[in-house]
């Protein structure tokens, strides 16, 4: 049999419909992606000094850990890339949203599939001459295909290409989620580790405070047996002895707990981990104020916001193509033989060409209502990301004022323990001498501890603060390319 020959008119239509298919391509359907506007700030209420604010969530950042000079916080905040748990589930979403592009992108070319079968087949038939012989009729026979095909459709009304641009959006958007979760578990480690060494400071404290309320009852049990004093003044002593420690037991409780938090930031188990006391570095940072606005446009969490305001921008588009047709092409090419020997003859082979179209004519509004539900979603990602924005800059303005009022804290609470302790100091020497009552004692002692602990505490809430604003300028800032401000 001869192959089929096509003739010139349908060769000429098929390859105009064909011709029109790919020039119809690049009729995308939908609106295109803008960031949508939010507040112009050029600088912020609490500081002065900030450059206006410009595009740069792509720079890398630094290790801004290491601005507080502790060698134990640099190797932990380094383990928390590798072993960090929330950290992984993240790269782990990240690479599944790379993957999700390719597939997506693959859909923009022909697929091409080859298909082969055997089949044995019988029919058949009687006549009254081979029955009365006893004998039967019928025949038996063999058929063998072989074909490749292609498909392909168009992307003539963009719908391939928003999908593609849509999971290329959402892939940006899972690295900026993954950005977000190391910074918030970089974050995370720097506090507890920083609470913890402020918990070593204020065990150190107290023990030195110990050590004087236990001269202090030695004294009072003195002058006790010696008949000078009342026996409330040594239970008065005690008291005071016994809350301390009980403050002290406290302090080992909180330092567990934070030892344990650090453990599973780090990916170990608390029961393998431990971290000894060393002495306390109350180092503060200068945070550079000239790169401050840039960092805020760094923000991971805003940069994911933006990114899916364009993975729902791409979703109407994708919505809108179902008011047009689809305009699928295939093609095919094979053979077909009755034995193996003349499957690829020429006479048995068989091609075969095609264009089709397929429209909706009617779903009761179904695509309506689909394309009504993606403006819909888009609207809300657009005030998610005005949202977030929003946020970041109350973030960055709440840990400014904080760094400002902190360290006038922290001169004031020094400025009150060393008074405390000087009056503590007289106190005892009048009470030795029989001038005042134990009463004043208690009273001062516990003026005093309560005024170092207070300065302890706003030392260690300037070291977190830094840390917090760090975090809302989006990281650090160490990155070659941004060329930080000097302090």
């Amino acid at each position: 049999m001869q192959p089929e020959k096509i003739s010139c008119r349908s060769r000429h239509a098929l390859m105009a419909a064909a011709l029109v298919a790919l020039a119809l391509g690049g009729c995308a359907v939908g609106p295109d992606h803008r960031r949508p506007a939010t507040p112009e700030v050029s600088s912020f209420k609490e500081a002065e000094g900030w450059v206006p604010a410009a595009p740069a969530d792509a720079l890398e950042r630094g290790p801004w850990w290491s601005l507080f000079n502790d060698p134990v916080l640099d190797q932990l905040a380094a383990r928390v890339d590798v072993s960090n748990q929330n950290v992984a589930q993240a790269v782990g979403a990240y690479a599944q949203a790379r993957a999700l592009v390719r597939e997506q992108r693959s859909s923009l070319f022909p697929s091409v599939t080859l298909n082969g079968g055997a089949n044995r087949s019988h029919s058949s038939s009687s006549s009254g001459g081979s029955s009365a012989a006893g004998g039967s009729g019928g025949r038996t026979g063999n058929s063998y295909q072989l074909s490749i095909g292609a498909s392909w459709e168009p992307d003539v009304w963009g719908r391939l290409g928003r999908a593609v641009n849509s999971a290329s959006a959402s892939a940006q958007a899972s690295a900026a989620d993954l950005a977000s979760a190391r910074l918030s578990a970089q974050g995370e480690l720097a506090v507890n580790y920083l609470s913890l060494r402020q918990t070593d400071a204020q065990k150190a404290l107290l023990a030195t405070t110990l050590a004087g309320f236990r001269r202090t009852l030695e004294i009072t049990q003195n002058r006790y047996a010696a008949g000078i004093v009342a026996r409330t003044d040594v239970l008065q002593s005690q008291t005071q002895l016994a809350n301390a420690q009980a403050d002290e037991a406290g302090l080992v409780r909180q330092r567990a707990q934070l030892e344990h938090a650090i453990a599973v930031l780090v990916g170990e188990a608390p029961g393998n981990f431990t971290l000894a006391p060393v002495p306390w570095t109350a180092e503060v940072p200068q945070i550079p104020l000239g790169v401050a606005s840039e960092l805020l446009q760094r923000r991971p969490d805003i940069a994911a916001a933006e990114r899916r305001v364009a993975v729902a921008n791409e979703q109407i588009g994708i919505a809108q193509t179902a008011y047009y047709p689809s305009l699928p092409l295939g093609a095919s090419y094979g053979f077909g033989a009755s034995r193996v020997a003349d499957l690829f003859n020429a006479s048995s082979s068989v091609w075969s060409f095609g264009l089709s179209a397929a429209q909706v004519l009617f779903n009761a509004g179904a695509t309506g209502a689909l394309v009504e539900a993606s403006q819909a979603a888009h609207a809300q990602a657009v005030a998610g990301y005005r949202q977030t924005v929003l946020t970041a800059f109350q973030d960055v303005e709440d840990q400014l004022a904080a760094t400002r009022v902190l360290l006038t804290q922290q001169d004031l609470r020094r400025q009150a323990s060393e008074a405390a302790d000087l009056v503590e100091q007289q106190v005892l020497n009048r009470y030795r001498s029989g001038q005042v009552g134990y009463t004043e004692v208690i009273t001062a002692q516990a003026t005093a501890l309560s005024a170092r602990r207070a300065l302890v505490q706003a030392m260690a809430d300037r070291q977190t603060t830094a840390v917090a604003l760090i975090q809302a300028l989006g990281g650090g800032w160490q990155a070659a390319s941004q060329g930080a401000a000097s302090p």
